[in-house]
């Protein structure tokens, strides 16, 4: 479908990064990130989550690299993946140097934790060696004791001042491959503090509200703080970060996308909350089609609207419609148009087969 006027998000143009295959920044697509939950010494176990991931469309998965097993472990996982791994370093320079070492497309770091600036250099040359760039993870959680200390509160200016201080110490050391995230729990400090890094630097920016919680409430956390910031051009790519299967993480990082007309993937139902005047079980209806289309991966819409009120209207929006009708006469729509007339009985059966001859064709 044709994006309205009204739809255009007008994107600040930031440098371009290279996250393994992924080019992030400038024009490339916003991507979507998410992080495997299982022991990264579980070779296996960790392999076939990130097939899952790379299956829903994760772009970019990160990895947690705790130890030197872990690190050590990351050579045998990208050898079987195709998406690009960041290795998430927290502390200890040696796991970040050991990571650019086994393949790790990109090191989640933050660079004033790592210690003095010869460990800095040290990991800096280890990423440039391996062609591997870095993300700047500010974090409200766990800020430097002189912010907190100068801020009393983490607060969108001590993000801010984290984020410069490490970015002063990549460029010093004449290194300019990342990107940044200035991340919080509030909805609120995350996207002052984002609004106020994207006004003095064109580094690439990670979006994300931490810590979000679980499938329900932080989908709905993450909506409005990634969205409210992609609305305003600010982003190039995010995670949205659930107490969850991290394949909930990709599907929401897509339906937030989606929702704004930035990026589509797979089947967009658009579908009424349902009411007395449905002439079918909208609900129930849109439950099984979303579980039956789920292996769709190209973009197609439906509307699936309980009666005329809004039915036709919504169909001439989508590529395939269904508008319930009295006396089990529903009408199915292609591209607006009316097609044909569908009992109850048989929508599911006949909108699974419509969108996957349109895919097909």
């Amino acid at each position: 479908m044709e994006v309205r006027p009204h739809r255009v998000i007008n994107r600040k143009t930031t440098k371009v990064i290279q996250v393994g295959s992924v080019k992030v920044g400038g024009k490339s697509p916003i991507s979507v990130q998410s992080m495997t939950n299982t022991l990264t010494t579980d070779v296996k176990g960790t392999i076939n989550q990130i097939h899952a991931l790379e299956d829903a469309g994760a772009d970019i998965v990160r990895v947690s690299c705790p130890d030197e097993k872990s690190t050590r472990a990351l050579k045998e996982i990208i050898k079987e993946v195709s998406v690009p791994i960041v290795a998430d370093i927290h502390f200890h320079y040696k796991r970040a140097i050991e990571a650019a070492e086994m393949g790790a497309s990109c090191l989640r770091i933050n660079p004033g934790n790592i210690g003095d600036q010869k460990r800095v250099l040290e990991v800096i040359k280890a990423a440039k060696n391996n062609n591997c760039s870095m993300r700047i993870g500010v974090n409200a959680g766990s800020l430097e004791k002189n912010l907190l200390e100068k801020y009393k509160e983490p607060c969108p200016e001590a993000l801010v001042e984290s984020a410069q201080h490490n970015i002063k110490l990549l460029e010093d050391n004449d290194f300019f491959n990342f990107k940044i995230s200035v991340k919080s729990s509030d909805i609120f400090l995350t996207v002052k503090a984002y609004q106020k890094l994207s006004q003095i630097c064109d580094y690439p920016l990670h979006l994300g509200v931490t810590e979000a919680g679980g499938l329900f409430t932080g989908s709905i956390k993450s909506s409005i703080g990634i969205g409210q910031l992609l609305m305003n051009g600010i982003g190039d790519t995010i995670r949205v970060s659930l107490s969850s299967d991290p394949v909930d993480e990709v599907k929401a990082g897509f339906e937030i996308l989606k929702s704004l007309g930035i990026r589509s993937r797979g089947v967009n139902i658009i579908s009424c909350p349902s009411c007395a005047r449905q002439a079918f079980p909208v609900i129930e209806t849109v439950k099984v089609l979303e579980e039956k289309l789920s292996h769709i991966k190209k973009p197609i819409s439906l509307s699936i609207i309980g009666c005329v009120v809004n039915g036709p209207g919504e169909a001439a929006q989508t590529e395939i419609g269904l508008t319930g009708g009295g006396q089990d006469n529903n009408l199915l729509y292609l591209s607006g148009v009316p097609h044909s007339k569908v009992p109850s009985s048989e929508i599911i059966e006949k909108i699974v087969k419509m969108v996957e001859e349109k895919i097909k064709n």
